[in-house]
């Protein structure tokens, strides 16, 4: 059996981390990697990589999509270009007509039908149309405050109230994100940014919040959420951001879901850079009221950056395996490590 044929289309942060982990896995193979920075392209992305060939066939960065989109050539493209649905459909698009399967990081794809709905349509027929499959995921959302949540509760007989509370560094990101935090910015910025709705904060609590009603048979009849700037006191420095002594490290994010007006859903998720120059521990915590009770807590947080990675990587078998379609992970099986062979995962 050849080996599963994946294309990166973006090679950041975390496109660069989803290579590096390709490439210790068996029955799958980097057949193109696109990005369009004028330093990546044209080079072979053992050397961006500072990784060693070995056995692997040269790739070289492209720029140009087109030529990588080939159904001979591609099973699957890993999109980690983009936060929002809206931006990243007609990309999306563009893999789908090509008859491809699509995982991608945007983190409005992780349930685009909470602000999108018309385009999760179109994206659901284009996938089905094509005979192929489209999932969202990450680490947030697409695991940590959702799909976990829902899994939590399959434990229990009753829920009354559900408390999802993410405390995370920022550090691993790339640039993309450090802009939509806030990082580096003034207070002043900041606060201009929040009354203009030009700064983005964490992208997800919609699409985290309705996975869990829908996921629970809960209707919710609101959704409100709330940013506030996380100041530094000291300068710190990360690999693809730095916030001096007096501005923004980052953004303390609170999202809730309404149901008859009061909080049943209820987020809170502070995240910036490098947290523990200030004291700050990570960790994830849920608690959810009802019968049995449930309180998890992980410390420290799971990294972002690595768990973004793995969960795209790790569900690329049940991607392949998947009736053609828009799928959240709230449709495929339980994300899990893959020690093996990939194509041992594929269904005939």
């Amino acid at each position: 059996m050849e080996n599963i044929k994946v294309v990166i289309w973006g090679f950041g942060a975390m496109g660069k981390g989803m290579a590096d982990m390709l490439l210790t896995k068996k029955g799958v193979e980097i057949t193109g990697v696109c990005d369009l920075h004028k330093d990546l392209v044209g080079n072979s992305i053992f050397n961006v990589l500072e990784e060693k060939q070995n056995n692997h066939p040269e790739v070289i960065v492209s720029n140009d999509i087109n030529s990588l989109l080939n159904k001979e050539n591609c099973d699957l493209v890993l999109l980690c270009t983009d936060s929002y649905t809206k931006k990243a459909f007609p990309k999306m698009k563009l893999i789908l007509e090509k008859g491809i399967n699509c995982i991608s990081t945007a983190e409005e794809m992780a349930y685009p039908k909470a602000q999108e709905p018309e385009l999760a349509k179109e994206l659901h027929k284009l996938a089905k149309d094509n005979n192929v499959t489209l999932l969202g995921t990450g680490i947030n959302p697409g695991f940590i405050m959702d799909l976990l949540v829902v899994a939590l509760s399959g434990t229990m007989i009753s829920v009354d109230h559900i408390e999802a509370n993410r405390v995370n560094s920022l550090s691993p990101f790339g640039p993309a994100v450090m802009e939509e935090q806030g990082v580096g910015i003034t207070v002043e910025e900041f606060n201009h940014g929040v009354e203009t709705n030009t700064l983005a904060g964490h992208v997800g609590f919609a699409e985290s919040i309705l996975m869990i009603a829908d996921a629970i048979g809960v209707k919710l009849d609101g959704f409100k959420q709330q940013m506030k700037p996380i100041v530094t006191s000291v300068d710190r420095f990360s690999k693809y951001g730095e916030a001096l002594k007096g501005n923004v490290a980052g953004v303390n994010m609170t999202g809730q879901g309404l149901v008859d007006g009061e909080v049943f859903i209820d987020m809170k998720h502070p995240q910036q850079i490098e947290p523990e120059l200030e004291g700050t521990n990570t960790g994830d915590y849920i608690n959810i009221k009802g019968v049995p009770n449930i309180h998890m807590a992980i410390t420290p947080e799971i990294d972002g950056g690595i768990g973004t990675i793995a969960m795209c990587v790790n569900m690329i078998p049940h991607v392949l395996n998947s009736r053609p379609g828009l799928k959240t992970m709230l449709d495929l099986p339980v994300p899990r490590a893959i020690l093996g062979d990939m194509r041992e995962l594929l269904e005939d």
